[in-house]
């Protein structure tokens, strides 16, 4: 009899399942769900529902659900006996909020998601009620940002007050994906409460203060927290006669997919960061102690495992990408082969990449920036070049307030199949760079739901013990970074961070004679 462990990853776009078999080193199954191509009646465009005002991103609940049970058909259908599935984790997009009543209806018929920037005002005023940005990350480790979950709820109170009112749980989208499975189960953990701008995670507690400046009754509506690294309780009998589960198989608390994507990677020790190349960009690394940001820049998070998360979160990546190749009609392969042509710090020419509101730094409001173009550079080798450093350089600006110090740098997501991103993330962050392969959060979700059933039923089994059998390192295709390339971008980041912050009106050191100094190391070069 095999003991397997599944996983499920509930992401923007799409739905994985992937479930492996510890015993074996071996991966069981895959299946996923793509939300526009396989339920096509949410009409929606990269899981988002379409036709909304500017700066709203939402999707239906039920969609999340309706998806689960699609890949939960694909594995009854296949050869793998799901009664022999001893536990599931789930790992979800963060911060979306899912309001229920007592009977478990939805108040809210959708959800407002991470990237949903319509909140603004809703922060600006919690902001002011507590007294001020400092006191805010005295009270919650954070400043309040439109992709958090608090802003979200205020907005319901604002402006739904009579739905909100009916409303008995909030929950994030793991939580609520966790009550379905369960049947019932109105829970949080650690890493994904961490994110809703509540509850500060180096003092593991919620703030009234904040709950306060919402609505005094808000406190009964939140979930408690339970510690991540333990089950919740077992599948529903529902789902055990639908779908064939053992009715013994528990569900663990699962967690955030930044939370799995550390898994997934294998960054459960100090020293690894994981960057995650997708339609956002994140960088985050595993820390034995809290580290609370002044600045509020760099998002506090717990982890999955008992520790601390560090993260910081670009909105504006893959979109600025995806665009230019739309443009221009190019693939993914023709991009490389353009961006070739031109040299790394692209003639003194650099993009700030905020086509959307961007999440760090805080700028709810954006607009991209060219400079140093002339009128005859906006072609596709000097384009090219442009977006792929000023993405690069627009994590990297988060990153360096991150209190880490790569030895390597761990590649997932879409832009981690591609040479030169790898390449230009070595040169820019000065380590190791390598993409992973496998299954990213789903599969951190897995290890994560046999690491936890083997505790708890008297197994000793370390975790590092499972990272190491299912998280594959390319190493074929490892980058170091290029020196030459390395002083150049180091002048390439102090220009950057001079123009984001003048910007945004922070003082800053002049970005023309940093241009300046920038062009005359490119020409000592040739």
């Amino acid at each position: 009899m095999k003991r397997l462990f599944a996983g499920l990853d509930v992401s923007t776009q799409s739905c994985k399942l992937v479930v492996i078999n510890p015993a074996e080193k071996k991966l069981e199954f895959v299946a996923s769900v793509n939300y526009d191509r396989d339920l096509p009646e949410y009409n929606t465009f990269n899981g988002v529902i379409q036709n909304q005002p500017e700066g709203v991103s939402e999707s239906d609940p039920r969609m999340w659900i309706d998806a689960v049970n699609m890949v939960f058909e694909r594995l009854k259908e296949s050869d793998v006996p799901q009664d022999q599935i001893y536990s599931i984790s789930v790992s979800a997009q963060q911060h979306g909020l899912v309001a229920l009543d007592e009977q478990g209806d939805l108040t809210r018929p959708t959800s407002k998601l991470w990237n949903d920037f319509s909140t603004s005002e809703e922060c600006e005023i919690l902001t002011e009620k507590v007294g001020g940005r400092r006191v805010m990350i005295e009270e919650v480790g954070n400043t309040q940002r439109t992709g958090y979950t608090a802003a979200k709820i205020f907005h319901f109170f604002r402006h739904e007050r009579e739905q909100y009112d009916k409303t008995a749980t909030f929950f994030l989208v793991h939580n609520y994906v966790n009550w379905y499975l369960t049947g019932g189960a109105r829970v949080m953990e650690a890493g994904d409460a961490s994110g809703t701008a509540l509850w500060h995670p180096g003092k593991r507690r919620w703030s009234q203060k904040v709950i306060n400046a919402i609505d005094s009754s808000l406190k009964g509506k939140l979930p408690v927290v339970k510690p991540s690294d333990q089950s919740i309780g077992k599948i529903s009998t529902g789902l055990v006669r639908r779908f064939g589960f053992n009715p013994q198989c528990t569900i663990d608390a699962g967690s955030g997919d930044n939370m799995y994507g550390a898994i997934g990677t294998g960054n459960i020790e100090p020293g690894v960061v994981t960057v995650s190349l997708g339609t956002s960009g994140t960088a985050y690394s595993f820390t034995e102690e809290p580290f609370i940001d002044p600045e509020g820049d760099i998002a506090a998070f717990c982890d999955a495992t008992g520790h601390y998360l560090p993260l910081l979160c670009v909105s504006n990546l893959a979109n600025g990408y995806n665009i230019l190749l739309k443009q221009y009609q190019i693939t993914h392969e023709e991009f490389n082969q353009i961006v070739a042509k031109t040299p790394a710090g692209n003639r003194g020419r650099i993009l700030i990449p905020w086509y959307e509101g961007e999440r760090t730094p805080d700028v709810a409001q954006a607009a991209p920036l060219y400079f140093g173009f002339g009128l005859n550079d906006f072609n596709p080798e000097i384009l090219t070049r442009a977006v792929l450093e000023g993405h690069v350089l627009n994590l990297y600006d988060g990153f360096r307030r991150m209190p880490v110090k790569p030895r390597e740098i761990r590649l997932t997501g879409g832009l981690s199949g591609s040479e030169i991103w790898v390449q230009t993330i070595a040169d820019v962050f000065e380590a190791d760079a390598i993409p992973v392969r496998g299954e990213g959060a789903a599969l951190g979700a897995a290890i994560h739901a046999a690491w936890v059933w083997f505790k708890e039923h008297g197994h000793k089994t370390e975790l590092k013990e499972l990272t190491e059998s299912f998280v594959i390192l390319d190493e074929t295709r490892r980058k170091s970074p290029i020196e030459e390339n390395v002083q150049t971008y180091r002048l390439m980041k102090k220009l950057f961070h001079a123009l984001s912050a003048r910007m945004r009106g922070v003082p800053a050191e002049d970005p023309f004679l940093l241009r300046s100094e920038l062009i005359n190391w490119l020409r000592k070069k040739t």
